[in-house]
């Protein structure tokens, strides 16, 4: 699928509630990064919520405030950007009100526009290698840590509205390799198209504990 028609990237109002309503409501949506490279976008199939102060899987957790997560602490609808391991960027979007610090980690995208882009980026041609994982995605879509506080309501990078999921179609699991946040490992805040090959790849005991999202 192409999109050749731009639609106005989803505005502010949409952010300003907590992470666990906004975060299945972006699957479905398209990211959009108009880059001096290129257009490349892709269809949001997998986030997981990271709400603080009481989620010890949070950067936010206990209100931890420094330069890295100060972003969070504002108005959502802004690029939240970290490094892992020294190599790999994960892009989040964050959430809420101010001094509410939530965040929606981006894990999986199906790509869309761009694809041979992608495909050069990555330096692989497999199309659901390019985008089935939170580092994976940063670089076929050219996102980097100078994307860090980026509005996500202008017109470089955005996000804007596709398809509607509907929650029979959509799953939930706890989330990835967060083993260090004792009981908050096990929060059910990973959310995933249902049978979308496009998803990352995890293990299996994530696997036996997934179940559709509750109406």
């Amino acid at each position: 699928m192409q999109t050749n028609t731009k639609i106005a990237p989803i505005m502010r109002d949409f952010y300003l509630r907590d992470a666990n309503t906004v975060a299945p409501e972006l699957l479905g949506k398209l990211l959009v990064h108009n880059s001096s490279q290129g257009v490349t976008s892709g269809i949001i199939v997998e986030v997981e919520s990271y709400i603080g102060p009481h989620d010890k899987g949070a950067h936010s957790y206990l209100n931890k405030r420094t330069k890295r997560t100060e972003i969070q602490f504002g108005l959502g609808g802004y690029a939240y950007i970290y490094a892992i391991y020294g190599m790999h960027l994960c892009f989040n979007v964050v959430v809420n009100i101010c001094d509410k610090p939530e965040v929606v980690l981006i894990r999986a995208l199906e790509p869309v526009d761009g694809i041979e882009l992608m495909r050069q980026r990555r330096n692989i041609v497999d199309r659901v290698e390019l985008c089935n994982g939170p580092g994976k995605l940063c670089k076929s879509m050219g996102i980097t840590i100078e994307h860090y506080g980026y509005d996500l309501c202008k017109s470089e990078l955005y996000i804007e509205p596709l398809q509607h999921i509907d929650k029979t179609d959509i799953m939930v699991s706890p989330r990835i390799n967060i083993d260090y946040a004792d009981e908050c490992k096990d929060y059910l805040w990973r959310y995933f198209i249902k049978d979308n090959p496009y998803i990352s790849r995890v293990a299996g005991r994530y696997k036996k504990q997934q179940k559709v999202m509750e109406k």
